[in-house]
């Protein structure tokens, strides 16, 4: 069993970020809890302009640095018409399809600061009255918000203070059982968020001395694309992003190991970076799969594409049903934290 998983903790951490929501474009909260939490860990740390969150750990050799990063940001909504019976049109925050999220409950974020709840829905739901209830397309044109408040039309809607560029977040419904599952929305990638934060704990409370200095950039726009590509320091040498592995047909990952990615859509990771991270998961016994995800994209790979000299690699927790209703296992996220832990605290290649 791992010394450096902390379970429960890792646990209660990564409720509290998935109930905070957090779409992308709409993070100031969240990310005011990563500050809090690096706050008491007693971790230096800097806000970039972006709203990220990068803390820094000095190492022995402050010459070649290493970044790691995982992403607050989630999927989520906007509305994008108040419709003339009163409900709200959608535009999507992030790759998703509409029925992963027909029939979720909901929040819209109002510009004056109040919270209103609704529920997503298709036009087309009552199958007493509509005979293409079932084989509608799901698409932002059928797919609604019916809002939990007295509203016939428009301007009734308006007049509770919903108006276009609204953020609409949906609801978690985090659940952990006592057979190790934890079933979330947003466990992409607030998982790996909670493993770098209890990682930095431990760290710290252990003083533990790393072998480089090491950054945890803790991004909030991942899901659209440029998260991690900013303010990443001239001396970084590695940069890995931890996220999500991806789970279905054709894959090796699955939700008990970590998941180490060769290859995603824009293309091959750094071949001896991701097998040093190989090696050391062989050397430290940590149940690993090695694998390809075809439609993915990382915050590690936003930065070779802005630019960056860096050797990038990317690893996570496996997490079944991604940007859907998604579900781990501890026994993942302690293969990750066990990982994390290997690498942060291994010599760099040469």
């Amino acid at each position: 069993m791992s010394v450096i998983f902390k379970k429960e903790q890792t646990i209660e951490l990564l409720k509290r970020l998935v109930e905070t929501p957090s779409p992308s474009g709409y993070t100031a909260n969240v990310m005011a809890l990563i500050a809090k939490e690096f706050d008491e860990i007693g971790v230096s740390y800097k806000k970039t302009n972006k709203g990220a969150v990068i803390a820094t750990i000095e190492g022995t050799d402050t010459s070649r640095h290493r970044l790691l990063t995982a992403h607050t940001d989630t999927l989520g909504a906007m509305v994008k018409e108040v419709k003339s019976n009163g409900r709200l049109k959608l535009t999507t925050i992030g790759g998703f399809n509409w029925n992963a999220v027909e029939g979720e409950y909901c929040v819209i974020h109002t510009a004056g600061g109040k919270e209103v709840r609704g529920t997503i829905l298709m036009h087309q739901t009552t199958v007493h009255v509509y005979k293409d209830a079932g084989s509608a397309e799901r698409s932002a044109d059928n797919i609604e918000v019916r809002i939990d408040e007295k509203v016939l039309n428009a301007e009734d809607t308006r007049g509770i203070g919903i108006e276009v560029g609204d953020f609409v977040s949906f609801d978690p419904r985090f659940e952990e059982s006592d057979n190790g599952f934890v079933k979330s929305r947003h466990l992409d990638d607030k998982a790996s968020t909670a493993l770098l934060v209890e990682l930095i704990r431990t760290l710290v409370n252990d003083d533990v001395k790393l072998p480089q200095t090491t950054h945890f950039y803790i991004s909030n726009n991942e899901e659209i694309g440029y998260g991690g590509n900013s303010n990443i320091p001239d001396e970084t040498v590695e940069y890995i992003a931890v996220d999500m592995g991806a789970i279905g047909d054709g894959q090796t990952s699955d939700e008990y190991t970590v998941s180490i990615c060769a290859k995603d859509s824009s293309g091959p990771y750094h071949y001896a970076l991701t097998q040093h991270l190989v090696g050391l998961a062989k050397g430290n016994d940590i149940a690993y799969k090695l694998d390809i995800y075809p439609y993915y994209g990382s915050d590690a790979s936003a930065a070779i594409r802005a630019g960056f000299d860096v050797r990038h690699a990317l690893f996570g927790p496996g997490i079944e049903s991604s940007h859907a209703l998604e579900r781990t296992h501890t026994d993942s996220l302690e293969a990750t934290a066990d990982l994390l832990y290997a690498y942060v605290t291994s010599q760099m290649m040469d």
